[in-house]
């Protein structure tokens, strides 16, 4: 018999400005806790030391995870020129050394090649799975890795600062599965000097943006309190990238079953994802086909 799960049911999103020091895991199991949820899960990791957006969760909400992590994200990050590292940021140890700087003429010139649809490799240091280990994992035992390129979305990529010759302040607009730290490395060689990435952090993650999260301290301070519900972003801001539908009284008892539903929709089309609401709560996800929204996911709310 399987084991019920300890805690409320209560579902939302909470956008939490991240601080140094801690892993996004961590921090998911210390919201699930001050908020005594049943489930929790993020969209999108952070490195321990970046800084920033890392959206939580909550029960139903987990299920509009995915549409968070799809969405383009911004980043505002240093790199420090003139040293490479073993993990592609200040926590490594330097590996390569070199007195180049780049003008910033040069680093506008080189950051062009890395906008667009890019192949990108992860850091040895990274969670990318190599026959079932984590890379990381085997990087700290000492193991040196080939690992494949992937294809990365770059929206844009500027130089927004450069405090001092041996350091850049960049902005970037990127899809799902980047790689701040590859960005660090792979300018630093396209411009000869090396390079490594000092600082970071997410401004915004798709719907969600780091100037309107939550403290840490915010989130311990109410913890198990009533007032910590405040805090909560309803689950549908997630679906913002998607058009909404609103299905019937009978529609909405069918999707919630898992099956097709009537819906009254305007301007969508055949076989266009989409979700409904029923008397303003999120009911489902599905493709709309012919007045009716035939679910892939539904929200037990």
């Amino acid at each position: 018999m399987a084991r019920n799960r300890k805690g409320r049911d209560i579902s939302g999103w909470l956008v939490v400005d991240k601080p140094a020091g801690i892993t996004s895991n961590a921090l998911v199991n210390k919201v699930k806790w001050a908020f005594d949820a049943k489930k929790a899960g993020h969209a999108g990791t952070l490195d321990p030391e970046a800084t920033g957006v890392l959206a939580v969760a909550l029960g139903e909400a987990t299920k509009t995870v995915p549409f968070v992590t799809d969405a383009l994200k911004a980043y505002l990050f240093t790199v420090r020129f003139g040293q490479a590292t073993n993990t592609d940021d200040a926590e490594g140890e330097v590996i390569a050394e070199s007195d180049a700087r780049p003008t910033d003429e040069d680093i506008r010139e080189a950051l062009a090649q890395f906008t667009g649809e890019i192949m990108q490799v992860p850091p040895q240091f990274s969670a990318v799975k190599i026959d079932g280990q984590r890379a990381y994992k085997l990087a700290r035992e000492g193991e040196e890795m080939e690992l494949a390129a992937r294809p990365l979305w770059v929206e844009s990529l500027s130089l927004a600062e450069r405090p001092d010759a041996d350091t850049a302040v960049l902005e970037m607009v990127c899809g799902k599965g980047g790689y701040v730290r590859s960005v660090a490395r792979d300018l630093g060689a396209a411009l000869g000097c090396h390079g490594h990435v000092v600082r970071l952090r997410r401004v915004w993650s798709g719907p969600f943006v780091a100037s309107e999260g939550v403290g840490m301290e915010r989130i311990e301070d109410l913890a198990k309190s009533p007032e910590i519900d405040n805090l909560l972003i309803p689950m549908e801001v997630a679906l913002d990238c998607l058009p909404e539908v609103r299905a019937s009284d009978e529609g909405a008892a069918r999707l919630r079953n898992g099956n097709p539903g009537l819906v009254i929709a305007q301007d969508i089309e055949y076989g266009e994802e989409c979700w409904a609401s029923h008397q303003g709560r999120p009911v489902a996800v599905g493709i709309y086909r012919a007045g009716e929204l035939h679910p892939s996911r539904v929200f037990n709310l």
